[in-house]
């Protein structure tokens, strides 16, 4: 096993255990069958960076260093030829030098005409923004690459189709304070930013996201929030997200994590986000202490499709999961990016890999101009029915629709229930074989004509 790590810090010895080979600052470890633990060592749980279940030792001095892809490496020589590894894998160096303009985006891509045109129409919320790390992962001459298509403009966004709406969740009627969402009885949805580092085209929240941070009267509005959570002591759950709370500085994380900590009736907080995905670094030592200190915290990753899980993506999630997160997964089902059996199934055993459980497969929402993403929901049922049986339950999400004007989170499954016979339910497993399940004095299933039992089920 070949293993390619590199440092922000160029020279940095392997441990002795290993051999070295080096090329243009790359150190290569090979792992031996004869590595001896000494007490600089420190063992992995989990190879965020290999393909198998090998067990890897690495010394302490690594472990803060965030390990840079040849490809980005690559992308980095050339798009960025003046900066250096450390800046590279410093997370306020990316956002600083984000890519927000067509100037800037025609230097990496070579972009269509229905690209620039859109990018030049654009006005108001949710403008052109990409990490350069993520902008590392588009493909600069294919315009229908999974990736590219979910950060760079096109025409369609411009279109408007009937049931399209501005906030087609209603969460603004159901906001008693700004930033606030209650909807549910116990839990509250907490959006304390506006801020994205990357602004995917599909956004249900397209009508806020903006360009900068609204450092101005933030804490004003967090404290009109936090004194509504005191105030309802039914709220249980709080759920933290925007744009993408993983933005904010670990001061003002730390010190919104502790001021939900200690309010009683709040009994676990939840972080919906995106930036392990476009900006893994930055998930530092620093973050995760911050985090560290106010557990019980969960973690809602949003993944879109199996080339996100990058190197350094792997480094991320193994970083937050040693932390002690539980990691899940949200991904919403888009036409031409997602939309196959064999890519949701590829992703969703990539997620398993890095100790994320696929938790929700969303149906689209009918934010203005999201036709073109938007897929029949009988495609989001196939892609279930192609994974359940097939593959193993945790790799398995919910597939649910947020019911537009405030309905909430609606659950959708395959029908497996092909009819009744006396008391007995007929049920379709997922190979299309019939079984009966003793249900006396059931009635689902009544309403059905029972198919004729092939020769040897039943």
């Amino acid at each position: 096993m070949e293993i390619e790590l590199r440092s922000t810090e160029d020279g940095e010895p392997p441990p002795s255990s290993h051999r070295k080979t080096a090329s243009a600052g790359v150190v290569t470890l090979r792992h031996s069958q004869d590595v001896r633990p000494d007490e600089n060592a420190v063992q992995i749980s989990f190879p965020f960076y290999a393909g198998n279940s090998t067990l890897v030792r690495r010394p302490k001095r690594l472990i803060d260093k965030f390990p840079i892809s040849p490809r980005s490496e690559a992308f980095r020589r050339r798009a960025f030829p003046g900066s250096t590894l450390s800046q590279w894998n410093d997370w306020r160096w990316q956002l600083r030098n984000r890519i927000r303009s067509l100037e800037e985006l025609s230097q990496l891509l070579t972009l269509t005409m229905d690209e620039i045109t859109a990018i030049c129409r654009h006005k108001g919320p949710l403008p052109l923004a990409i990490t350069p790390y993520y902008a590392s992962l588009l493909d600069p001459d294919d315009p229908a690459q999974p990736l590219r298509r979910t950060v760079v403009p096109v025409c369609d966004e411009y279109l408007r189709t009937p049931g399209e709406a501005e906030d087609p969740l209603g969460e603004d009627a159901d906001s008693p304070v700004p930033g606030l969402v209650h909807r549910y009885p116990d839990r509250v949805l907490f959006l304390v930013t506006d801020f994205c580092s990357t602004n995917c085209r599909y956004c249900t929240r397209t009508r806020m996201i903006g360009t900068e941070h609204r450092h101005s009267g933030l804490i004003r509005q967090w404290e009109r929030a936090l004194a509504y959570i005191q105030r309802h002591t039914e709220v249980r759950d709080v759920l933290l997200s925007g744009g993408d709370p993983l933005t904010l500085s670990d001061d003002r994380l730390d010190w919104l994590l502790g001021r939900l900590r200690a309010i009683p009736h709040v009994e676990f907080i939840r972080i919906g986000t995106k930036v392990p995905v476009v900006l893994p670094q930055r998930v530092g030592p620093s973050l995760t202490r911050v985090l560290k200190r106010h557990h019980p915290l969960w973690m809602s990753i949003h993944f879109t499709h199996p080339d996100e899980l990058t190197l350094e993506v792997r480094e991320a999630c193994a970083r937050l999961a040693d932390a002690g997160i539980p990691l899940g997964s949200q991904t919403v089902l888009l036409a031409g990016i997602n939309d196959r059996v064999d890519v949701m199934t590829e992703l969703f055993h990539g997620l398993l890999k890095v100790r994320v459980k696929p938790y929700y497969l969303y149906q689209c929402d009918p934010i203005l101009g999201s036709s073109h993403f938007r897929t029949p929901v009988a495609k989001g049922l196939e892609i279930i029915r192609g994974l359940r049986g097939h593959t193993t339950g945790y790799a398995v999400p919910q597939y649910v629709i947020d019911a537009p004007r405030g309905g909430g989170k609606i659950p959708l499954v395959p029908d497996y229930i092909a009819g009744r016979d006396g008391d007995d339910l007929v049920l379709t497993n997922y190979e299309g074989n019939l079984y009966r399940y003793p249900d006396p004095g059931g009635k689902l299933g009544r309403d059905r004509t029972l198919p004729l039992f092939p020769e040897g089920n039943g």
